[in-house]
């Protein structure tokens, strides 16, 4: 009973740290929490097991520590989704590694179906994670391009693996031979780590925040297996929660999309635009008007203004704006501007402009990644508002200045039909009076989607090093 009540106090501690991530002012406090939970489980589960030698165990946790402490402290807000990525792979490794342990050394052993089991799901769920978080990183570190990559019937390899993987885990619990359980283990692994690849690779480019959830969600499933398979409580519990959190967390990023797991993990995407009842408020009411966009403006305004030096109109039009909206996006943690953005709004701010931030759900490469730079840049917190709460607000706010984002602010989303943004909710930033866009180039984003907001005459596109760009327009309100 004793250990019970211990393994129930430090997981209070765990939700207590988790609960406190609702608040961005509590949210480095509910992140110590949790980390203390983590360590009392640590000292928790080798206190209560045999392990022998002690000092090697002290000599393989300093130099996991160490290297942990290194990645962490060099990492820059660019690297925090890759770093992210590795993280979650290495905790499916670990699943995969403690449950291989523990089916072989159960071989032969009167242990229970449901322990074996158990461990069969660990290194399936922890290998395919491992895999295709490891992938993920790739990716997110730029050591391979972030476009899906879709094999010749990509669907039929991929049952191929799980139907594999599901033939192995029968086999293993079966069979009657002992011996042979190591190889099935092995054996299994290296299919389910196949599995994960082939998974991984097919999603890319904005559904990678999708994608992390997801493997966050199967990091979580793979320690609750293990913890089965050892019979620790607190593992269970402690991986249930991360695995819940994790699929909670992925259903938020596919609605905020307007598309379903099948869309983004299959490649199975709507032949038909989305029904209007399920479009997110504000974007609904932009998709019944999208004259706006589509309307080409008169001849000779549009002259007018393309002999006017962009920056200037920009700097009149900021001088002029009592309301502004900022639409943060990958584009600033690639510049590593958003110091600079947040300095700009408190810059605006004390010049008696409203300002607001708007985050897209999906902005970035891992959910939160725009929540991250700018706390990391120290903005004040009740400027921040999400999609459903903005929206709104565009139509009636002066100036819209999107740094660094684009499918996130595409009006096709709304507009066109069968493109792979079509029918997701977008921050409606085009409705504003005047839009200054500071990305590095008018290209497409990473839909590939040209962005019809660059050709509007309300748009002033200050194209090059937002970070540079930022600075000036800083210079010119000092």
């Amino acid at each position: 009973m004793p250990q019970k009540l211990i393994d129930f106090g430090i997981i209070l501690i765990l939700l207590l740290g988790i609960a406190l991530f609702r608040e961005p002012r509590r949210a480095r406090l509910g992140n110590l929490a949790a980390a203390f939970a983590m360590a009392c489980g640590v000292v928790v589960i080798v206190a209560r097991h045999s392990v022998s030698p002690i000092s090697l165990l002290l000599v393989f946790a300093a130099v996991g520590t160490a290297a942990g402490w290194y990645l962490a402290v060099r990492v820059n807000m660019v690297g925090i989704p890759a770093m992210v990525a590795l993280q979650n792979g290495m905790g499916g490794m670990a699943s995969l590694l403690v449950s291989f342990v523990e089916l072989t050394r159960q071989a032969g052993a009167a242990s229970l179906p449901v322990a074996q089991a158990a461990a069969l799901l660990g290194i399936l769920t922890g290998a395919a994670t491992f895999t295709g978080s490891m992938v993920a990183g790739g990716r997110l570190a730029r050591l391979f391009s972030e476009r899906p990559r879709i094999l010749p019937q990509h669907n039929m390899v991929l049952a191929v693996f799980g139907a594999l993987s599901l033939l192995l885990m029968a086999r293993a619990l079966l069979t009657d031979n002992p011996s042979t359980m190591p190889v099935t283990a092995a054996a299994l692994a290296v299919t389910a780590g196949g599995l994960g690849i082939v998974f991984a690779i097919r999603v890319g480019g904005a559904d990678m925040p999708v994608l992390i959830s997801f493997l966050n969600a199967g990091t979580g499933l793979a320690a609750a297996f293990c913890g089965i398979s050892i019979g620790n409580w607190l593992l269970i519990a402690c991986g249930a929660m991360v695995g819940v959190s994790g699929m909670i967390l992925t259903r938020v990023m596919c609605r905020a999309m307007n598309r379903s797991l099948m869309n983004v993990f299959a490649g199975i995407r709507p032949s038909v635009a989305v029904p209007e009842a399920e479009v997110v408020a504000g974007t609904k009411a932009a998709a019944t008007s999208p004259a706006r966009v589509e309307t080409p403006a008169p001849a000779e305004p549009v002259a007018a203004l393309e002999t006017a030096d962009p920056f200037s109109r920009a700097i009149e039009a900021a001088r002029s704006a009592q309301s502004v909206i900022i639409v943060p996006g990958y584009g600033m943690a690639l510049a590593d501007a958003q110091e600079a953005t947040v300095q700009l709004a408190e810059r605006l701010a004390i010049m008696g402009k409203s300002v607001l931030f708007a985050i897209h759900p999906v902005a970035g490469r891992m959910p939160g990644h725009m929540h991250v730079l700018l706390a990391e840049a120290e903005v004040d917190y009740g400027m921040i508002r999400e999609l459903k709460d903005v929206n709104p607000q565009f139509a009636q706010t002066d100036l819209a200045l999107i740094v660094g984002a684009c499918d996130v602010v595409n009006p096709a989303a709304i507009e066109s039909k069968g493109t792979p943004i079509s029918g997701m909710p977008i921050l409606l930033a085009h409705e504003a009076r005047t839009v200054i866009v500071c990305n590095l180039d008018d290209r497409p984003g990473y839909s590939g989607v040209e962005n019809p907001l660059y050709r509007q005459p309300h748009a002033i596109l200050l194209l090059g090093d937002a970070k540079e760009t930022l600075d000036r327009l800083l210079r010119e309100f000092g």
